[in-house]
């Protein structure tokens, strides 16, 4: 039982910085971070509130605070056609991949007509890219997850909660939450997905609004037209879905003493009564305080101390980034969130980095964060609306099972690539790319690999064939390292010629010793 259950102090003490983060080693969770450096690159257009750069910042922070060496780090798959039609319609992601700012001047009534793209959603150059890097990270956690090589993976890239089937919808393009869930219940039969952005969870509701595998909870600014409009408690579900749908509404001004005693008993029910077996946690740090957009009065502990409740349920657990338009308190938030979910204590004090001058005039993690709004949640309304949610929660008929069935293969299938290897022809060059090296392939002897993190196996250059529009598209990634093995001759489908096989590996041999810069699945730190 935490602090928090007991009802003692919910923070630790300032002269304890991060007590709370004291564990026997054997709790120390398998985190994955996965990071593009390109994703920072990306410009929404002049006077937008949205901005890829805070990725970058975030990233960096991370890194200066030393955050690398507690987890695993990866460069993200990209996300092809095919992935991103698992939800939404052909003719919808047809359109990303072939928009440019050039065609929207001539025709922009058309698109935002049909695809609600505009102002909020500007056609930007490299859109597409964009939404390949963002799906891809949250599809690749999702698939650690399913394949029990994590316990925990981040993408503070993703989070694009509004993005419907058919359009774009407040910023968002792909929503790469629905396609990490639809990946994530080929191995697990309940789904838990948590919204704490301050704007309702609209696309994914929508999404999974008919059925019982997923159970969406947001907690949210409802009332006065507050985008989305949507997210009224009495949003449940339908049919099959009726109760799985939960929604919070709040006013603005809410703040950490308010939120948590709401978020907490609202959470344990939720485990109570549907009982996930795994978790993604959408953390918008649009809630926080004096945010460009927001209107709620969280600081970046209380915000916090949210992941750290879901963190401690034991479950495997996706998190994911989402809106936060002040970009200093974005990266404040998110960093110090990777610090909890890979039970790391950070100091206060910002460590110099490239974007130091950010930080200031104070340059700590934690600044106080005076509001300019007024708390408009009273005592009363906030325990009605918990007393309704949970009075909802009883009238599920026990959690939802799922009848035996034949699992679809994930997205990075092994054994798909080795039998596609097996049957190349071996005296045919093969692309760098898809190389394939033994662990001890740059020793200079076969028993120099020890095992350490030098002496890891080795992926070249991994990239991954984007399909040609006209043709139907098929996802052809490459598994990541973990899961690769050399083709074994013996087994293979097709023979291959020893002399040839001997040729390959002494041009890769005299080509490069160095390894190759992290590309799509390898380690970055």
């Amino acid at each position: 039982m935490t602090e928090a259950d007991t009802g003692e102090l919910l923070f630790c003490l300032p002269s304890s910085p991060d007590a709370h983060l004291e564990h026997s080693p054997h709790s120390r969770k398998r985190v994955t971070y996965f990071y593009s450096p390109e994703v920072g690159n990306f410009h929404y257009g002049p006077g937008h509130p949205m901005k890829p750069h805070r990725m970058s910042v975030t990233n960096s922070l991370v890194l200066n605070y030393g955050l690398h060496k507690k987890m695993t780090m990866y460069r993200p798959y990209k996300a092809s056609v095919h992935d991103m039609c698992r939800f939404h319609s052909e003719d919808y992601i047809d359109f990303l991949q072939k928009a440019t700012p050039s065609m929207m001047q001539n025709t922009s009534t058309k698109y935002m007509n049909n695809y609600n793209v505009g102002d909020d959603c500007p056609i930007f150059d490299g859109l597409f890219e964009f939404c390949s890097l963002y799906t891809g990270a949250s599809l690749d956690g999702a698939t650690r997850l399913n394949n029990r090589t994590s316990d925990i993976c981040i993408n503070w890239s993703g989070g694009l909660h509004h993005a419907k089937k058919f359009e774009a919808s407040g910023f968002c393009y792909v929503n790469d939450i629905v396609i990490a869930i639809l990946e994530l219940l080929k191995f697990y039969s309940r789904v838990l997905y948590i919204d704490i952005d301050v704007h309702h969870g609209d696309g994914v509701q929508e999404a999974f609004y008919l059925t019982d595998r997923v159970m969406t909870v947001s907690f949210h600014k409802y009332g006065n037209g507050f985008f989305p409009a949507t997210g009224d408690m009495y949003e449940i579900g339908y049919e099959n879905g009726r109760y799985y749908s939960v929604n919070v509404p709040l006013r603005e001004g809410i703040d950490d003493a308010s939120y948590l005693p709401v978020f907490k008993p609202v959470i344990q029910s939720v485990m109570e009564y549907y009982n996930p077996t795994a978790i993604v946690l959408q953390c918008g740090a649009d809630s926080l305080a004096n945010d460009r957009l927001g209107c709620f009065s969280l600081t970046t502990k209380g915000h916090g101390e949210c992941v750290r409740f879901v963190r401690d349920l034991n479950v495997p657990l996706l998190t994911l980034g989402g809106g936060g338009y002040t970009l200093r308190n974005v990266a404040r938030a998110w960093t110090y969130e990777t610090s909890l979910l890979c039970y790391e204590p950070v100091i206060d004090d910002i460590p110099y980095s490239e974007y130091f001058e950010y930080f200031g005039p104070d340059f700590t993690l934690h600044p106080e964060m005076v509001s300019r709004i007024d708390n408009a949640n009273p005592k009363g309304y906030l325990e009605l609306i918990t007393k309704h949610v949970i009075d909802n929660l009883k009238m599920l008929q026990g959690a939802p099972s799922v009848q035996m069935q034949d699992v679809p293969p994930s997205f990075l299938d092994p054994e798909r690539d080795g039998i596609a290897m097996d049957a190349m022809d071996p005296d045919s060059k093969m692309d760098e790319d898809k190389i394939v090296d033994a662990p001890n392939e740059f020793y200079d002897g076969d028993r120099d690999n020890d095992k350490d993190e030098a002496g890891s196996p080795v992926v070249a250059n991994l990239t991954i064939a984007e399909p040609s529009p006209s043709t139907t598209p098929t996802p052809a990634p490459t598994p990541p390292s973990s899961q690769l093995q050399p083709a074994n001759p013996a087994t293979s489908s097709t023979p291959t010629p020893t002399k040839a096989k001997a040729r390959l590996r002494g041009a890769r041999r005299s080509q490069r010793r160095a390894p190759a810069p992290p590309t799509c699945g390898q380690r970055l730190y």
